[in-house]
């Protein structure tokens, strides 16, 4: 009977597979846990070092740069172009409004002429006769332009002394130029008219105008509204202020009368002719 007992137990212990004693982790099986331990900032370094760039994203960049250059050098160039005004004082400030809404004035004075001029054409009885006014008044207006008329009217007389022929002549075109900004109808200088192709150049210690030699002090006489042309001179920067650092000495007046008869010979042109012929 004990054999009959103990015959199940042994059936069931050859049935079940034999223990397998515990071993230790190799080192290498220790690979997955660290992998398993790598943050995300690790992955996206990873994936941003080192940088993959294409050639549409290298194009893009370059002119990226080149527009945030371009932008820079014209903010630049404004901050350039504004620090003299940052500098000035308000009352300059002040005179430089006043003149450029003087400028407005005169153009919006000009449009308004220029319309009555159209309106009297339209509604004149007698359109001839007054078509020959028009002309005649504006071959005038023309002829004191050009230089072959004189003319008369308010205006300033600049006079610049220059003993130590330190005055060159491109700071009396700067002068002229300004003068004509600021209004100026007709001028002359030392005797010599100035017309729209007047030209100075640098002769010794002195300078010439259209090829005609003059000497210091350099007077010029200008037409024009006294109001306009005095303060443009005298502008923070300006004419006087550029003379007066080369050691010239400027004085700057007002006339009810100026008169302006230095003449320029009328050119006849060699072959052009008017279209109405």
């Amino acid at each position: 009977m004990g054999e009959h007992e103990k015959e199940p137990e042994h059936r069931l212990r050859r049935e079940l597979p034999a223990e397998v004693p515990a071993t230790a982790p190799e080192a290498g099986s220790a690979a997955p846990e660290s992998e398993a331990k790598v943050t995300g900032r690790e992955r996206l370094v990873q994936g941003l070092w080192p940088p993959r760039v294409s050639r549409a994203q290298l194009i893009v960049a370059v002119l990226l740069f080149g527009l945030g250059f371009g932008l820079a050098v014209q903010v630049a160039s404004n901050s350039d172009s504004d620090s003299a005004l940052r500098g000035a004082r308000q009352e300059d400030l002040v005179r430089i409004l006043d003149e450029l809404d003087d400028r407005t004035q005169r153009l919006e004075d000009e449009k308004t002429g220029l319309e009555k001029q159209r309106q009297e054409l339209q509604s004149s009885s007698d359109q001839a006769a007054e078509a020959r006014r028009q002309t005649a008044e504006k071959e005038r207006q023309l002829g004191i332009l050009a230089g072959t008329v004189a003319a008369q009217g308010p205006g300033i007389t600049m006079t610049v002394d220059d003993p130590k022929g330190t005055v060159q002549a491109d700071m009396l075109l700067d002068a002229i130029q300004e003068l004509r900004a600021a209004g100026a109808e007709a001028i002359q200088v030392n005797g010599v008219r100035v017309i729209a192709g007047t030209y100075l150049t640098d002769s010794g210690k002195s300078v010439s105008v259209d090829g005609n030699k003059i000497t210091q002090p350099y007077v010029f006489k200008v037409i024009g509204k006294p109001q306009d042309l005095e303060p443009a001179l005298n502008i923070p920067g300006g004419v006087v202020q550029t003379l007066e650092k080369e050691q010239a000495t400027v004085t700057v007046e007002r006339s009810a009368k100026i008169v302006v008869d230095a003449l320029r010979p009328a050119k006849q042109p060699d072959y052009a002719r008017s279209s109405s012929q």
